[in-house]
């Protein structure tokens, strides 16, 4: 059994890299940080192969679906953020992340799901987050790609369902994590996060009980049925004040 994990090298990637290899699993660990990959698969019990990639480019996408075709799960988790007026933000880093976030997510889903129906088995996991629930002034870029991730998934169930698939699709979307996010996003969050070893842990258990919407924390699944209940501009208002509170 193999499992491919984007953006392995830190975080909740790291942790489900680990945990997966801890269940059995031979894993593919993806990311560009190079050393980072080497000390993540120093940590995994059985066969841990690191590639290095820059997942901003198709082609690199393309590259790694080739190399490793057959997979049994695919962890979507590479992603960054990025805190700003929208008119203030940097267009080439916001591409960047769009880039990361939404087009090497959604080629590899592509690839990856055309082979599993064909052989009707294998699992994908795409990482998305509580911000895909919200409007996100102030992140506008990343929640939208977030956004973008929980709907993509969401869709694909359905056609899968439809099919009678034994194929599975998952959307993890936590609130705040204790991860390099904060550091590289330039943002701090006035709520306690949850370790990366515990959303990993509950996002796998929960993957294979083909949970669709993998929500960790009692707080961020209250904040989710929240958002299900009040007006749009209302959201919008309480997300501006929420983010303000994380500028550095």
């Amino acid at each position: 059994m193999k499992a491919l994990i984007t953006g392995a090298s830190s975080g909740i990637g790291k942790d489900i890299a680990i945990k997966l290899s801890n269940m059995g699993y031979d894993v593919i660990l993806a990311s560009r940080k190079k050393e980072e990959l080497k000390k993540v698969a120093s940590l995994c019990s059985g066969k841990a192969e690191i590639y290095q990639i820059d997942l901003s480019s198709i082609d690199e996408c393309i590259k790694m679906h080739n190399k490793y075709k057959d997979i049994d799960i695919l962890v979507n988790n590479a992603g960054f953020g990025m805190f700003g007026d929208f008119t203030d933000d940097n267009l080439e880093k916001e591409l960047n992340m769009i880039s990361v976030n939404v087009t090497a997510l959604h080629v590899l889903t592509k690839l990856y799901l055309k082979q599993m129906v064909k052989k009707d088995s294998g699992r994908i996991l795409n990482v998305s987050s509580i911000a895909a629930f919200l409007p996100g002034p102030l992140m506008s870029t990343y929640y939208s790609t977030k956004s973008y991730v929980l709907k993509l998934t969401t869709s694909i169930y359905e056609e899968l369902r439809r099919k009678k698939s034994k194929v599975k699709v998952s959307a993890l979307c936590p609130g705040p994590v204790n991860t390099n996010f904060n550091k590289e996003a330039n943002v701090n969050f006035s709520l306690k996060g949850l370790s990366s070893s515990y959303v990993a842990e509950y996002a796998i258990n929960k993957m294979f009980k083909n949970k669709l919407i993998i929500i960790p924390g009692f707080i961020n699944k209250l904040g989710v049925i929240g958002c299900k209940l009040l007006p749009l501009k209302v959201l919008a208002r309480i997300a501006y004040n929420v983010q303000k509170k994380k500028e550095n």
